[in-house]
């Protein structure tokens, strides 16, 4: 399986001529051209920043093969689109050609008593290779060879997410979701995340168009 970084919170993932793109917000400058190349599209929220809602709505009348998964909220803003988009929640699975996906989680991570926290779910790919978890600290009940690792955020705290890792033991992590990082921040959080760190598992940071195999 390969996985393509994309800025903030996208990545796009390939198996066997199979490819997926999750979460393609606005902070996302590629964005369109990754849906465009993709068989489905994965969607853990309603957040601009993860659900660009104008370029997936565009994608799914140009291309009548696409389909896209997402929380209700979601599915509710682009329409059934021919029963090509479907509604998700946590114990859900289904496939993607030849990528295996389940469903888990229920809400995003609280950033303030008085902000709603909306639906969120995080989806694991090809039986446990690659964890992306939106915009929450959910720990699947399945083991997790790479975690995707929010690490910016008005959500996001560095204890939380180092105890984070510790429940889900990854073999692997990748940081994601580090837009409102500076490069300092990024090293920073990857070196008190990381091997010499509170998990001691190493942080990969991918600068955006980067892929790798996993």
């Amino acid at each position: 399986m390969k996985l393509t970084k994309h800025a903030h919170a996208c990545v796009t993932v390939e198996k066997d001529g199979t490819r997926v793109v999750i979460d393609p917000g606005t902070f996302t400058p590629d964005a369109a051209e990754a849906v465009s190349r993709a068989q489905a599209v994965l969607i853990t929220h309603e957040h601009f920043d993860h659900f660009d809602e104008a370029l997936v709505a565009g994608a799914l009348a140009a291309r009548h093969e696409l389909q896209v998964y997402g929380t209700a909220a979601v599915t509710a803003a682009l329409g059934s689109q021919d029963a090509r988009v479907h509604t998700v929640a946590a114990g859900d699975a289904f496939a993607v050609g030849s990528l295996a996906v389940t469903v888990h989680g229920r809400r995003h991570a609280l950033v303030h008593a008085d902000i709603p926290c909306p639906d969120n779910v995080g989806y694991l790919l090809d039986d446990g290779a690659l964890y992306h978890p939106g915009d929450a600290y959910f720990a699947p009940d399945a083991p997790v060879h790479t975690l995707l690792l929010p690490t910016s955020g008005p959500w996001t705290k560095l204890g939380e997410a180092a105890d984070y890792v510790r429940a889900v033991k990854p073999e692997r992590i990748i940081q994601i979701h580090e837009l409102m990082l500076s490069d300092f921040g990024q090293r920073s959080t990857a070196d008190l995340l990381g091997e010499n760190g509170l998990t001691g598992t190493a942080v990969t940071r991918l600068k955006p168009g980067t892929t790798l195999q996993l």
